[in-house]
């Protein structure tokens, strides 16, 4: 594994450790200290979010053209401060602050995404980038697993804004880390044109033009159906950020410290299951591992609606749907993460990831406002989740249809 590969990881992981003190708590604390209703939680999820969207393509046609390294380690400083403006707002009072800096916070990470896929797939061999991209996203989640855990339990006791300043110092400390710590990519190298540069996959200097790049990638169908699919499981796995959190404090009343660590409990999963679960499905198609990720979220919400309707069994419900899910989530991280820079020509592999977090930013933007309309007008836990469970059909079928028609060099594991 490169160095700068497993650098990314731990730097990821020291990031995610401050900023899951905050994020996964945004939800709440429009609830439970703004007095937000469910569905005005998910309409001003929405808003905030339109812009961070529109921004993810544009950051991949950047980190082609600019260079990988560069492009995401502004992004997050920029992430820093937009936590920090959080923070600041959160201690005045300031709904508007807070959704002004989760917006800029998304910018930063919509920004950020394709430039450090790129990275990647640029120190990798396509063989090897499953296992490159496991190994940052152990990182990222062993930071996440900590962070939330730590989060529920020091909002308790420090409260929502000084969390969150402790939170964007260590997002300053991981962004400072990687500054001094990672090198250049070979594709950032060859296009400062560094005499001498040691590269790893001969990738060429020049993106073609602006203008091509997107005819491009607007003629590529079979690329373009696998976006949709990723919208709609996009749509399905939204839900952990907003509608669980919100579901499980506010109608199955569990308290901030068991939520954390729940959530946390999604990230120990992750760093201890997501190499074998690599291992377990080489050989075998992205799409093939996408469609099983798909049915195991179906399965999640299920175990989680139907589970909560026994009396006395809501921390089980709990618990239940965080294991079935970051199952699926692992099956649903190896495609995900590698085949948009399989499929994408090499001097466009930032623009196809680009375009592929907008899709499926755009399912995960879209389903807290799903999730609060659902909550605000459906009493029955079964019967919601069911519900949020329906996009799971189409996302099964274009899943499918896609993985007869990518190759198969670039659809292994």
């Amino acid at each position: 594994m490169n160095k700068n590969v497993r650098l990314l990881g731990f730097g990821a992981g020291v990031r995610l450790f401050g900023a899951a003190m905050v994020y996964p708590f945004l939800s709440l604390y429009l609830k439970n200290v703004a007095g937000i209703g469910y569905a005005e939680i998910g309409i001003l999820i929405l808003l905030v979010s339109v812009v961070p969207l529109t921004v993810s393509p544009f950051g991949g046609l950047v980190a082609d053209r600019v260079g990988r390294r560069r492009v995401f380690l502004l992004s997050l400083g920029g992430e820093a401060a937009s936590v920090l403006l959080i923070a600041i707002s959160m201690a005045r009072g300031s709904v508007a602050g807070v959704l002004i800096g989760g917006g800029l916070a998304g910018v930063a990470g919509s920004t950020a995404g394709p430039a450090v896929s790129a990275y990647v797939a640029d120190m990798t061999e396509v063989a090897q980038r499953s296992m490159a991209y496991t190994w940052v996203r152990i990182g990222f989640n062993a930071g996440f697993t900590v962070g939330v855990a730590l989060g529920g339990v020091l909002i308790g006791f420090l409260g929502f804004a000084n969390t969150g300043l402790l939170a964007a110092g260590i997002l300053t400390v991981s962004t400072l880390f990687l500054l001094v710590t990672l090198d250049p990519s070979p594709y950032d190298l060859t296009r400062s044109r560094v005499v001498g540069a040691r590269t790893t996959t001969g990738a060429p200097a020049q993106p073609v033009s602006l203008g091509q790049s997107i005819r491009l990638l607007a003629g590529d169908k079979t690329f373009l159906v696998l976006c949709v699919a990723a919208l709609f499981s996009g749509l399905v796995y939204g839900n952990w950020g907003t509608t669980f959190p919100l579901f499980t404090n506010t109608v199955l009343l569990i308290p901030y410290a068991i939520l954390g660590i729940a959530l946390a409990l999604n990230g120990v999963i992750v760093v201890l299951g997501q190499t074998p679960m690599t291992r377990l499905m080489a050989g075998r198609k992205h799409t093939f591992s996408a469609v099983l990720a798909v049915v195991m979220m179906g399965i999640s919400f299920l175990a989680l609606g139907g589970i909560s309707l026994i009396g006395g069994a809501a921390i089980a419900a709990v618990f239940a749907f965080v294991v079935l899910l970051t199952i699926g989530e692992n099956l649903g991280a190896i495609p995900s993460m590698t085949l948009p820079s399989n499929v994408a020509p090499a001097t466009e592999i930032g623009s196809y990831n680009g375009v592929f977090g907008l899709f499926n930013g755009i399912g995960n933007s879209l389903s807290p406002l799903a999730g609060g309309i659902v909550l605000s007008s459906v009493a029955n836990p079964l019967t919601v989740w069911v519900i949020l469970a329906i996009p799971c059909i189409p996302a099964i079928l274009l899943y499918e249809w896609v993985g007869h028609r990518i190759p198969a060099a670039a659809n292994t594991i």
